[in-house]
């Protein structure tokens, strides 16, 4: 694309030098209206579940809003004098905590909490390219907020900032341009992503199947007696895990290593989704302590609350500091007897019954609900013979081999898109490029071509 021809300094450090007929112009004198709004108390039913949509900054991703999670009545709007309503079109922007930057339209009236700052009637600008470079400016604004933990970003330096502003025909021929190029790139990546979805499930599947049925699409095939198994392959057995496949959670007394050898620490944060560990933590055998749980290289561990087990936290342990490790308590450890392959196990613990059924029988209230030892020990496990275990889950290891490629290019792909997009975004409302002359009709650039 071509850039201008022209340029001259801002006259803000930041903004760097824009096109010689841009001006740069403080929001204040852009907007005719930019403010809040406020929490109604959330002692009084009466002001909640109206009619009027509410916004906070959960809405805020980059999207026209034109519903709300949470609506306020006409009494919480006249009993509130900081409850604004805000026309549709209005331009939102997230000034606290770990949203801070995030973007939406009004698609409707709406009021907003206090966590938001609101620009209305626009003066001169568009409010389109408006939005589109406050998103561009996203990470100046963060690094001018101030607070530590919680950043945050007031009203009057919002107010204070200077933003390029070229003609507002071309303004829109701008925000049109991006509207264009955005929708297709966002379209781009969402095939990218339904695409790690539909792996995801892939897996599931194979992973279910394969446990279950096994290998051998043609094997005879007997009835389990499981309700949840139904049939599974005639020289299979079905036994609780309890009785000789696994001991559950044993205790890791007496130790064969000295006091002050080093072991493998692992948090929940720590434990993968469908399998992983991250070993970087290491902490002293006498640092320890009780109140954490004890595994050994090849334990198969079971995040055992509420949200990890139903997102499948849990992996099988190897390459633990000294063939050992503690965690948090939140985890059930397995551990393979003889008969009983340590992948085979594993892969039984992260297949979609499995979790089904400890979602199932989880006990405790709220976020402290949790699947109880007594599941796991109970569970009517399928086992086949320990050689076709073993041929298994080589050969779901293989194809979660090729799995995990097609994911991470994948990943990479969408990543690649995102950072052009925003690259994009940047360098056209900032002067960078000259895009007056580009046409709906323009092929998109190598990059997006090749992915």
């Amino acid at each position: 694309m071509r850039k201008y021809t022209t340029t001259k300094p801002s006259g803000v450090e930041w903004l760097g030098d824009v096109p010689a007929h841009w001006e740069v112009i403080k929001l204040t004198r852009l907007f005719d209206r930019i403010g809040s709004g406020t929490t109604p108390s959330t002692n009084s039913v009466d002001y909640y579940d109206g009619e009027i949509p509410w916004v906070t900054t959960a809405e805020l991703r980059e999207t026209v809003i034109y519903d709300t999670k949470q609506k306020v009545t006409q009494l919480a709007l006249a009993e509130h004098s900081a409850l604004k309503l805000y026309k549709a079109g209005a331009v939102v922007i997230a000034m606290y905590g770990a949203t801070i930057g995030r973007l939406g339209i009004l698609g409707v009236d709406a009021t907003l909490n206090q966590a938001c700052c609101v620009f209305e009637n626009p003066i001169g600008v568009d409010s389109k390219f408006f939005y589109y470079w406050l998103w561009a400016e996203r990470p100046t604004l963060i690094s001018l907020s101030t607070g530590g933990g919680q950043p945050n970003l007031s009203q009057d330096l919002l107010k204070q900032l200077k933003m390029p502003v070229p003609p507002l025909d071309e303004q829109r021929v701008i925000a049109a341009f991006l509207d264009e190029r955005t929708a297709h790139l966002d379209s781009l990546i969402r095939r990218k992503e339904d695409l790690l979805k539909l792996l995801t499930e892939q897996r599931a599947a194979l992973i279910t199947r394969a446990v279950t049925r096994g290998l051998d699409v043609v094997a005879p095939l007997r009835d389990s007696g499981v309700p949840w198994l139904g049939q599974v392959p005639a020289h299979w057995e079905v036994k609780r895990l309890k009785f000789g496949l696994a001991a559950i959670n044993p205790v890791g007394s007496n130790l064969p290593l000295p006091e002050d050898a080093l072991v493998s620490f692992v948090p929940m944060t720590a434990v993968g989704e469908y399998g992983g560990l991250d070993l970087e933590m290491e902490k002293p055998l006498d640092e320890i302590g009780s109140g954490y749980t004890y595994f050994a290289d090849n334990d198969v561990v079971v995040a055992k609350i509420t949200p990890c087990f139903e997102n499948g936290k849990g992996a099988l342990a190897t390459g633990l500091t000294n063939g050992v490790g503690f965690g948090t308590t939140e985890l059930h450890v397995l551990r393979h007897n003889a008969e009983m392959d340590s992948q085979f196990l594993f892969l039984l613990t992260i297949s979609e019954p499995f979790r089904k059924l400890g979602e199932g029988e989880m006990i405790g209230a709220g976020g402290q609900k949790r699947v109880p030892e007594e599941f796991i020990k109970n569970l009517m496990a399928p086992f086949p013979p320990i050689d076709e275990q073993r041929e298994i889950a080589a050969a779901i290891n293989q194809i979660n081999e090729r799995s995990d490629k097609m994911t991470d290019i994948t990943n990479r792909e969408i990543a690649k898109l995102r950072e052009y997009r925003a690259a994009l975004i940047t360098a056209a409302v900032t002067g960078r490029i000259d895009v007056r002359a580009e046409v709906a009709s323009t092929p998109e650039p190598a990059l997006v071509d090749a992915l």
